[in-house]
């Protein structure tokens, strides 16, 4: 019969839920401010980071609602609990990138074409009190699961494009040159969609059970294998239950099956300090053939 435990680590940061939450709610209110110093001004790169903010302040939002489904304990309907929903939640972040990235993009090509005026003192101003804001917002995210990092992306993103409105306004302001605008929109795009790219990936690889990243099968096998009473470990599968849970479960061939509990606590104990597993489900298995009467 196989030996079910679970290892918990009790240290935590405060619930990021909580982060997430005062993050959405400021970052909404100053996209409206944005929005309309944007339209003021004249300045696309404001205007885009605005559309980028108010987007971004449903993001965290979502991320804090997969946060709080996550902490939901599991029932008889969802024995692991909730904890996809952050990984759910990562990956509809990370597409909605995507989609504002590709809006954003055309717009700057537009505006390449055929500039238009912009009071750059002004936009860079407003510029300067939204990076303050992002960064403010970046230093309360803490973790890294994947939630986090997503909704972290998402502020990351509109950082870059404060700075990009930053740096276009007081350019505009000191030469006049207002192709620097979508410029500097342009370059923001890019940086996003390579960091949306790669979230999509990691967030597809956990939710089709993936080894999550940074772990190796052999690495694990051949560790659980150099414990002392250990003969082989075979059926062993890794995959991730959360945003920052990982799960074990795997076939333990040992000398004594008398010596398993001191044994299964070993293997409990390294794959939670050199892996960080936390949740491990271990099938002991006697190593001992059963001799054969003819």
């Amino acid at each position: 019969m196989a030996e079910h435990h679970h290892h918990h680590d009790h240290h935590h940061h405060p619930a990021p839920g909580n982060a997430l939450r005062a993050a959405a709610v400021l970052t909404v209110a100053f996209a409206i401010v944005e929005a309309l110093g944007g339209w003021w001004t004249g300045s696309l790169a404001l205007l885009s980071d605005a559309g980028h903010m108010l987007t971004d302040g449903a993001a965290l939002g979502l991320g804090a609602i997969a946060a709080w489904m996550a902490r939901r304990p599991p029932s008889e309907r969802h024995s692991y609990g909730l904890g996809r929903a952050e990984i759910v939640a990562a990956l509809v972040n990370a597409g909605a990138m995507l989609v504002i990235v590709l809006g954003l993009g055309y717009e700057a090509v537009v505006r390449l074409k055929s500039p238009s005026a912009v009071n750059g003192g002004a936009a860079a101003l407003i510029a300067a009190v939204g990076l303050a804001l992002n960064l403010w917002v970046m230093r309360r995210l803490h973790g890294n699961d994947m939630n986090t990092r997503a909704a972290r992306l998402h502020v990351i993103g509109d950082a870059l494009g404060s700075v990009a409105a930053l740096v276009s306004g007081a350019t505009i302001a000191l030469t006049g040159w207002t192709r620097i605008d979508p410029i500097a929109s342009l370059a923001i795009c890019v940086l996003i969609a390579v960091s949306s790219v790669r979230l999509i990936r990691e967030s597809l690889h956990a939710l089709m059970e993936g080894v999550p990243h940074g772990l190796s099968v052999d690495t694990i096998g051949s560790e659980m294998a150099s414990v002392g009473g250990v003969l082989s470990v075979h059926d062993l599968h890794v995959w991730m239950l959360s945003g920052s849970r990982t799960a074990l479960s795997a076939h333990v061939v040992v000398h004594n099956l008398a010596h398993w509990e001191p044994l299964r606590r070993e293997l409990q104990s390294r794959l939670h300090e050199k892996f960080g597993i936390e949740h491990v489900t271990l099938q002991p298995e006697s190593g001992v053939q059963p001799l054969v009467r003819h």
